[in-house]
């Protein structure tokens, strides 16, 4: 099993999401993990409501910072939005993903941006 690291500022949107596909979509292949740079300490209800209507449970996540990945090496960080801020992760490949926070968007926007972070795991998930 590959792990793969999903970074972004708060790890309450973008992260928690992608962690969330790549548990789908990477079962057998992948350990899914995600953090923040700056952790808010929740999970949005919106990217929590967002999850419930693909039939995945958000709630189980946690807000975390990268505190647990010092100087643990995984096969992929993906970083989104949080550019120089991220800390070093150490990683055999990086990738960065230019997502919009979807925090204060309309509830269509907020799935927009989730429609987009399921599509880029589920390309990730083909090249590892």
């Amino acid at each position: 099993m590959k792990k793969v690291v999903f970074v972004c500022v708060e790890n309450s949107n973008r992260s928690q999401m992608a962690e969330a596909f790549a548990r789908i979509h990477g079962a057998g292949k992948v350990e899914a993990l995600s953090a923040g740079s700056r952790p808010s300490g929740r999970v949005n209800p919106k990217a929590i409501e967002a999850m419930k209507e693909l039939g995945y449970d958000l709630t189980t996540h946690t807000s975390k910072g990268l505190e647990a990945f010092n100087g643990k090496e995984v096969e992929v960080a993906v970083t989104m939005g949080c550019g120089d801020e991220c800390p070093l992760v150490l990683a055999k490949q990086r990738v960065d993903w230019k997502i919009p926070d979807p925090r204060d968007m309309t509830p269509e926007q907020f799935r927009e941006v989730r429609n987009l972070i399921e599509t880029k795991v589920k390309e990730l998930i083909q090249t590892l």
